[in-house]
């Protein structure tokens, strides 16, 4: 076959994707049963397993189906292992059926731990929420088109997101440990340092903060605070947050005496809207009773832990982003090893 005739075949194949919609709105790439089989040899997890499912929907995702739309997302084989491992972790979420369509159309956002990030590419440093890595981008993008294909959640369809966010394409990070000064975070939530692991939110959205102002861990905790504290983040008598923070700030408060959980309490404390500033809002409190709510106002996030906090970024501009986990569950606080075939990047994790 002459290399027009294959360019021929390629085009017609993407051109059937898109035909098919099979595709997020970007070129997908064509997969087949070989293909298929590459991906599935890296995993000890039978074909046939389900790994995720949506019950009201009656709808399920096998480790087949997940293998294939890692394929067509552009994931190399050996990623997926962490995209079964971000589907470990996203179905633990409180939220997880519901918000794939929800009206504020979140996005996973997923956590990788580990030295499989140096062994993928995983970006963890500059430009770590944006694209030009392809261990990022396609993993995450396995899982939205899987989504699509599988649970058949699209726009205009099952989907019912009012504007939607575009990290629905793909949130994939490593997190810096190499520079954060804290343990990492599936540390945090148990797992032996060194191992590869997952750990993953659904979020409606992400605000920075730019701080390189001042020297004092205190008042960046404060610009912090305002940000996680604006009132267009409560939802009735529910808010939430989290940190993506930069390797400036998270080295500047551990510089002053702050840990991780140090930071998460005084956030907590300090992160407070009264009931006059909800009122002015229309978003008044009376008469209703739950976690965070006193009888000053409204603690923005309903308890210490339920703040994640993450260090990834580069180290050149002290900005960190204040992230918006999904739903009013809070968030599983779970973290999942990457399960690999022995000789595929190493032994069974």
């Amino acid at each position: 076959m002459s290399d027009e005739e294959l360019l021929a075949y390629a085009r017609k194949a993407i051109e059937h994707a898109y035909d098919q919609g099979w595709t997020d709105g970007l070129p997908i790439v064509p997969v087949t049963a070989p293909m298929v089989q590459e991906f599935l040899a890296t995993t000890p997890r039978a074909a046939g397993e389900v790994v995720a499912s949506i019950s009201h929907l009656d709808r399920e995702c096998t480790v087949e189906q997940a293998a294939v739309n890692a394929a067509m997302a552009g994931c190399r084989p050996e990623y997926f292992p962490v995209v079964l491992a971000a589907w470990d972790a996203l179905t633990r979420q409180p939220v997880f059926a519901p918000a794939w369509q929800s009206t504020s159309g979140p996005a996973p956002l997923i956590v990788v731990n580990g030295p499989v990030r140096q062994e993928l590419g995983i970006n963890s440093k500059g430009g770590v929420l944006g694209p030009g890595f392809r261990a990022n981008a396609t993993i995450g993008r396995a899982i939205g088109l899987a989504v699509r294909n599988v649970f058949g959640v699209r726009p205009h369809e099952l989907e019912q997101a009012t504007q939607g966010i575009p990290g629905r394409w793909s949130l994939v990070i490593g997190e810096n440990e190499e520079e954060s000064p804290w343990e990492p975070l599936s540390v945090e939530l148990g797992l032996p340092p060194g191992t590869d692991a997952v750990s993953a939110l659904l979020l409606r959205t992400c605000e920075f903060v730019d701080n390189r102002h001042t020297k004092d861990a205190e008042e960046v905790l404060w610009d912090i605070a305002d940000t996680i504290s604006r009132t267009g983040a409560a939802i009735g008598r529910h808010s939430s947050a989290g940190l993506v923070l930069s390797v400036e700030h998270a080295q500047q408060f551990a510089e002053a005496g702050f840990g991780k959980t140090d930071v998460q309490q005084w956030l907590y404390d300090h992160c407070v809207r009264s009931h006059a500033d909800l009122e002015r809002a229309g978003k008044g409190l009376d008469g209703q009773e739950g976690p965070g709510i006193d009888s000053y106002g409204l603690h923005m996030v309903s308890s210490p832990e339920q703040l994640p906090i993450v260090v990834a970024g580069a180290r050149n501009a002290a900005m960190s982003m204040v992230v918006r986990p999904f739903g009013f569950g809070g968030w599983s606080r779970t973290t999942h090893p990457i399960h690999r075939e022995v000789g595929v990047g190493g032994d069974i994790a």
